[in-house]
């Protein structure tokens, strides 16, 4: 090579590198937000949490290299978990209707847009009302996931019912405002997430902010492309439990492309990967688990159905895995990410949980409270309940108190006469918390357990 080449080739490399460590160094303050929130998955079908059923690796790795949260407590059913979640509000604040959240309700996608991120959703939306068309003005408004923070979206159930098209096999998708033409052999799942492995591709050089709320595992319990039935088109809608196995590894596989995506990139380090479920397994899973059998309890109050998995990885920030035992509640991630992002938010009833991922001070929540009202048939206030609780004890609205280290299926309610002299202050202390809620009629009936109707679930 000629020498005056050379010379010119190592000037640029000089004047260029600073440069670019400078924008690597400008963009390093500010961390990429990945949240994805499965469907349907208890905490007990995730390996690290003790599963032998399912097998989850890379979601199991994230754990081995991050915060494993052992408990995290959502809400029991999909829409009043996602309104919580997304708004850090409790539902008696803002939760109207069935599948539906109001645009005066401002979600993480507008604080983390409103903080100079670049924002999208992938996955299951169910948020317009489209279930309550008769009495919500903007039932089937396909730009309500703009006007809710998100510059794209890539969706199912954003204009078209569940009975138009289902998730799967043929699924029927919103991408930006347009349902799109898919071939024959598209499978949601992938769909989804190469819309998110594209949004992380383009936007590479800005922070970007993504809520990946995946379809998955929600029912129909079908065969995935991973499933050897998959080749034969006439099964790919078979509803067996069978194929829930199968189904949890591809929402693993889903987490494992996100991960190897952001490796590719150099952006794993800097990049907050949240992996979370929005309420308990569907009653009609049983998994075997290294503490017992464990019944799927979504729709329940008790712990089957609103504990759920939750990892944490930032390896910039988390240099050595551990396990965090204290209690995390769903309003919590809206003041974690507005805190990320220096911005102040005038409402929320969670509390920012950054200083314990970036190992600093932390001030544990003491109590998680659920207000329960699906609002999904005509006699929803069946369904509806409420609790407060700690770490090992749980009230309910109606008295019932129970030692959940004891009794984790909340089958023996404590007699107050009998108790402790500490449990009757824990009593006392939950108590204080259930009377900052909406005060029950007592003519609405309310119980502590539902039944799925057979062959539908709620959502």
């Amino acid at each position: 090579m000629n020498r005056y080449i050379l010379l010119a080739l190592i000037l640029i490399v000089i004047v260029i590198c600073p440069f670019k460590n400078l924008a690597a160094s400008e963009k390093q303050g500010k961390p990429n937000v990945i949240l994805i929130l499965a469907d349907d998955m208890g905490y007990e079908c995730v390996g690290t949490y003790g599963s032998l059923s399912y097998s989850t690796p890379n979601i199991d790795k994230l754990a081995s290299q991050g915060i494993k949260f052992g408990n995290c407590v959502s809400n029991p059913l999909c829409s009043p978990s996602r309104l919580k979640i997304m708004t850090g509000l409790r539902n008696f604040r803002n939760y109207e209707h069935f599948g539906y959240i109001d645009n005066n309700h401002p979600t993480f996608g507008n604080v983390m847009r409103n903080a100079g991120y670049a924002t999208a959703i992938s996955g299951k939306w169910q948020l317009n009302g489209l279930s309550n068309k008769d009495i919500i003005p903007d039932w089937g408004d396909k730009d309500k996931p703009n006007k809710l923070g998100f510059d794209e979206f890539c969706l199912w159930q954003l204009t078209l019912t569940r009975p138009q098209g289902e998730r799967y096999a043929n699924p029927k998708i919103d991408r930006n405002g347009t349902v799109l033409d898919l071939p024959e052999d598209a499978y949601g799942p992938n769909v989804f997430n190469d819309f998110v492995l594209d949004f992380i591709e383009r936007k590479q050089d800005q922070p970007f902010f993504i809520y990946y709320p995946m379809v998955l595992v929600h029912d129909p319990f079908v065969p995935t492309p991973d499933s050897k039935e998959w080749v034969n088109k006439e099964l790919r809608y078979k509803n067996d439990t069978a194929y829930f196995k199968d189904m949890v590894a591809y929402a693993d596989k889903m987490v494992g492309k996100v991960i190897s995506k952001l490796k590719e990139l150099d952006l794993f380090e800097n990049t907050i990967v949240i992996f979370t479920g929005d309420n308990g397994t569907l009653p009609s899973i049983t998994t075997q688990t290294s503490h017992g059998v464990i019944v799927g309890g979504k729709g329940n109050t008790t712990d089957a159905g609103t504990h759920v998995p939750l990892v944490v990885s930032w390896p910039e920030k988390i240099k050595e895995a551990k396990n965090y035992d204290g209690l995390i509640e769903f309003c919590d991630f809206f003041p974690t990410f507005a805190e990320v992002v220096s911005e102040k938010i005038s409402e929320t009833d969670g509390i920012s949980f950054l200083s314990l991922l970036k190992g600093e001070k932390y001030m544990a929540r003491e109590t998680a409270v659920v207000h329960y009202n699906p609002m999904w048939a005509p006699n929803v206030q069946k369904y509806a309940n409420q609790f407060a609780r700690t770490l090992d004890y749980k009230l309910y609205q109606n008295g019932k108190f129970y030692n959940l280290k004891k009794d984790i299926l909340e089958q023996h309610p404590l007699d107050f006469n009998s108790l402790s002299d500490s449990e009757k202050e824990t009593y006392k202390q939950l108590q204080k918390e259930i009377d900052k809620l909406p005060k029950w009629d007592p003519k609405i009936p309310t119980t502590q357990y539902i039944q799925i109707p057979a062959g539908r679930s709620l959502d």
